[in-house]
């Protein structure tokens, strides 16, 4: 059985529906966005390993979203669109599309594309390398974090700090916790240090408009 995710960015619901009916029958998993102000959230939430893209829809194009969903995943892009002419395909690639099939298409010849697509792009399974958690995004490959098309790097250690709070994400992490975690127990850091990455954290979240974050229960830990 086919266990591989296709996600599905189609403003069309005659469209989307007809493909994810025969995608189904293939065995593949299949969820359609609908919430085309954030297909970030479908894309974090889903996990797919294959994602079928129009470029025509509502608030943001798909070159966007594709340029958005570059900057936390390799998964496979497939543009599928009316708009066909050499600029737009162009235009796709350069975004980091990985194909581009033109409508009106037969389904047995997107399958095709898709089954070759999935069979070049996966010798062995991938996950989406990244935590998110209300809207917030962890890079776990770069270090880099974002909220709604804005991002931000971290250093080493306010990585790690994020990494381990957004894994606990909903339960306090106790300072000393952070502490053992982010330092070898036989490395001497004042108490002030973790203070101050944690303050450095809050700026940088607070640039990308994730204040208040980080709740503190004074002289115990940390959550988000």
């Amino acid at each position: 059985m086919s266990k591989y995710k296709i996600l599905i960015v189609e403003d069309d619901n005659v469209i989307a529906d007809s493909i994810k009916k025969h995608l189904e029958k293939w065995e593949y998993q299949v969820h359609c966005v609908t919430d085309f102000k954030d297909v970030l959230k479908d894309v974090t939430s889903f996990k797919p390993e294959l994602i079928l893209l129009d470029i025509t829809l509502p608030f943001y194009n798909g070159f966007y979203w594709c340029k958005e969903i570059r900057k936390l995943t390799k998964v496979p892009i497939i543009f599928i669109s009316s708009a066909d002419d050499k600029m737009n395909i162009v235009m796709a690639m350069d975004m980091g599309g990985d194909d581009f099939i033109a409508k009106p298409f037969d389904l047995t010849v997107l399958t095709a594309k898709i089954n070759a697509m999935l069979r070049r792009s996966y010798s062995f399974k991938t996950n989406l390398n990244i935590l998110e958690h209300k809207g917030v995004i962890l890079n776990l490959s770069n270090a880099v974090l974002s909220k709604g098309g804005n991002d931000v790097e971290l250093t080493k250690n306010e990585f790690k700090i994020m990494k381990l709070l957004m894994e606990n994400a909903g339960e306090m992490v106790k300072r000393d916790t952070i502490m053992i975690h982010l330092w070898d127990s036989d490395s001497f850091i004042d108490d002030n240090t973790l203070t101050v990455n944690l303050t450095r954290i809050r700026k940088k979240l607070s640039q990308i408009g994730a204040e208040d974050y980080i709740e503190t229960k004074k002289g115990i830990g940390y959550m988000v």
